[in-house]
């Protein structure tokens, strides 16, 4: 069993930064790729950012330049450090873990509000 524990999310201004962090624990020898999906109220979950075990990434449009992704493989730990935080990026924010052979985990989703 695999299990994704999200942290960092909360409320902050327009203009603020977060951390978020996600950790992968459970039987796990490695991961594929890592990233973050978005849902806000009313819309369909999108995706923020993904970040390959070698390191590259992707990013959606609306966060480029002001958002990155990292992360830690000994930790199974992937980050996204937000900047410039508008009010448009208030959604729940989920992580993900592709582990060869086993398929895509989720994390329970963690709010980040944006509002002054």
């Amino acid at each position: 069993q695999v299990q994704l524990v999200e942290s960092g999310g909360g409320l902050v201004q327009p203009g603020g930064s977060l951390r978020l962090s996600c950790t992968a624990s459970g039987s796990i020898f490695s991961i594929n790729a890592m990233g973050w999906y978005r849902q806000a109220p009313g819309k369909e979950r999108e995706l923020v950012a993904v970040i390959t075990e070698v390191g590259s990434t992707n990013y959606a449009d609306s966060v480029k330049g002001r958002f990155t992704a990292y992360r830690d493989n000994a930790k199974n730990t992937v980050y996204l450090q937000m900047a410039s935080l508008k009010p448009e990026d208030t959604a729940v924010y989920y992580c993900y873990a592709d582990v060869p052979y086993r398929g895509a985990y989720w994390g329970q989703g963690t709010q980040v509000t944006v509002s002054s």
